[in-house]
């Protein structure tokens, strides 16, 4: 089950009192594709709309509201499911219950308080999908024109989310892509178990990228760590091919010939090794003064030249 089937399925399992259902049935009307005097179409490919819608307009209207459906199958393998209602009188009597115009626009007289999640659960059923979060925090609606639009993104910003919307070939996209807001509009619809499961994703997605942070900060400091040894294994080398290791101090002739014998470790490694260890920034201070001696001999070698 794709995750906006399971959202339409939380939102399904919510239709269960008498506003509820005229609010969800409401909102599955008006934002369907078309609505004219003399029909009203509606078209998905869930189930989940083709389980609910019929059963809602039974609810609300009984038998006074005759309706048609068709399954078309698609190449795809899925099946899109039409329900039409046809006969100026029948699309005249959802009209005026819902009170949709010519000009579709959400009236809040159908709205009690506390339908508001319920009619955009509706939205959702007819129009709305959601992208898996394990690849990307997206929710949308696919709206019939730019009116219905508007009007989505105002009732969405009341209630404390704030939607993009952009004209797409056959209508226009409301959508949200911030994962907290789609946690929050999901438990607004009544679809709370998206959310934890949402919220899951969250974290899971937050451990990995801890993780790649630390690999890659780890993966920095070897780096870091290599490209030290190799300065330090040649300033030696630069000390030892003038015969200049007899010349050391007894600590730093010590210091580098263990850098030789241990390319791959860390100041702090090394230290541990020393004879009398010392902390790290003693061990840096001897490589500094290996640095200077060898410095010393190249300038010597760049004269003579």
């Amino acid at each position: 089950m794709s995750f906006s089937d399971q959202v339409r399925a939380c939102i399904r399992e919510t239709i269960n009192d008498h506003d509820r259902r005229f609010a969800c049935l409401y909102g599955m009307l008006l934002y369907g594709r078309t609505v004219t005097r003399t029909e009203i179409v509606l078209k998905s490919e869930s189930d989940i709309f083709d389980a609910v819608f019929p059963v809602l307009m039974k609810t609300v209207f009984g038998a006074s509201v005759p309706l048609s459906m068709e399954n078309r199958p698609r190449k795809d393998g899925s099946v899109l499911h039409i329900y039409r209602i046809t006969g100026e009188d029948a699309v005249t009597t959802i009209r005026h219950r819902f009170h949709i115009h010519e000009e579709r626009r959400i009236d809040m007289r159908n709205l009690p308080t506390n339908s508001i999640g319920m009619f955009l659960g509706g939205v959702f059923l007819i129009c709305g999908t959601m992208t898996d979060p394990s690849k990307d925090y997206h929710l949308e609606f696919s709206v019939p024109n730019e009116v219905l639009g508007r009007d989505l993104c105002d009732i969405l910003y009341s209630v404390g989310v704030h939607p993009g919307c952009i004209r797409r070939r056959y209508g226009y996209a409301v959508y949200l892509k911030v994962s907290e807001e789609i946690g929050d509009l999901l438990t607004f619809m009544g679809a709370q178990k998206c959310t934890l499961g949402l919220i899951d994703v969250q974290i899971d997605k937050e451990m990995k990228n801890r993780i790649n942070r630390v690999n890659n900060c780890d993966m920095a400091n070897i780096d870091k760590v290599i490209s030290a040894s190799e300065r330090q294994c040649r300033d030696i080398r630069v000390i030892m091919e003038h015969d200049g290791m007899k010349d050391l101090t007894e600590d730093l002739r010590e210091l580098a010939e263990l850098r030789l014998d241990n390319p791959h470790l860390s100041l702090s490694e090394l230290s541990e090794l020393l004879n009398k260890p010392i902390g790290r920034s003693g061990v840096n201070h001897r490589f500094r003064r290996l640095a200077q001696i060898a410095e010393t001999y190249r300038r010597v070698d760049t004269c003579d030249e």
